[in-house]
């Protein structure tokens, strides 16, 4: 299990950490709110631990934006001394799973990570279809009527957006924040990385299942009136 800590206080970072690791889990950490959004929209992550106080941009915007731009469904628990309701209630809203007060024993961190991500991960859909084209989270393997298509890992995170949110339409602006996070490259690569996962998920078939929206975003549907 891989675990983003987005902690700033560094003797707090430092002690989740270490006990984590101990427990046998694989950690990164970042100490802003802009390193941690970059890291949660560009790397696979089992769960993200998330202060409400960060430079750059605190834990409410940065959850925020993984729900809503980026279209990032990794579990969120928040860490922060604000214990108001009002403060629980927010972080709750904004999209996270749990909320821990500190200070906290270690070991209460580990249980609530291990029980949202029970309870997450029954909720998650491990195998993706959409038609014909199938795509396996856990084993990376993506497949069109039976016949298995070799992608890159940017098509692959592009195309796990489009089937989750499918048959929405899926703008641009999240698009790019789910490949690139805070610093998209030009405005011509998503175009480039769309036509190159239509070569290889439609072009071989019959059907064409992804679709440009002008001026919006794409989708992924079988029905040209969705």
């Amino acid at each position: 299990m891989r675990i983003l800590v987005i902690e700033d206080n560094p003797d707090i970072l430092a002690n989740v950490m270490d006990y984590l690791q101990l427990k046998g889990f694989t950690v990164d950490c970042a100490r802003d709110g802009v390193s941690g959004l970059h890291l949660a929209v560009t790397q696979p992550f089992d769960l993200i631990l998330l202060d409400i106080m960060l430079p750059g941009m605190d834990g409410y915007q940065l959850c925020e934006r993984l729900r809503q731009d980026a279209c990032v469904t990794t579990p969120i628990i928040m860490l922060t001394a604000r214990d108001a309701l009002d403060d629980r209630v927010k972080g709750l809203r904004t999209g996270a799973d749990d909320y821990l007060i500190k200070p906290f024993a270690l070991s209460e961190l580990v249980a609530r990570i291990e029980a949202v991500l029970r309870r997450c991960q029954g909720d998650l859909k491990r195998q993706l279809q959409v038609a014909d084209l199938c795509y396996d989270l856990d084993t990376l393997e993506v497949t069109r009527a039976g016949q298995s298509l070799k992608l890159n890992p940017l098509a692959l995170k592009l195309l796990e957006v489009l089937m989750q949110k499918s048959p929405a339409v899926v703008r641009r602006e999240a698009l790019e924040a789910s490949l690139w996070g805070e610093d998209p490259p030009d405005s011509d690569s998503l175009r480039s990385h769309i036509h190159q996962l239509r070569q290889t998920v439609d072009k071989p078939f019959e059907r064409a299942l992804l679709q440009t929206v002008h001026g919006i975003g794409y989708r992924l549907s079988d029905r040209a009136d969705v």
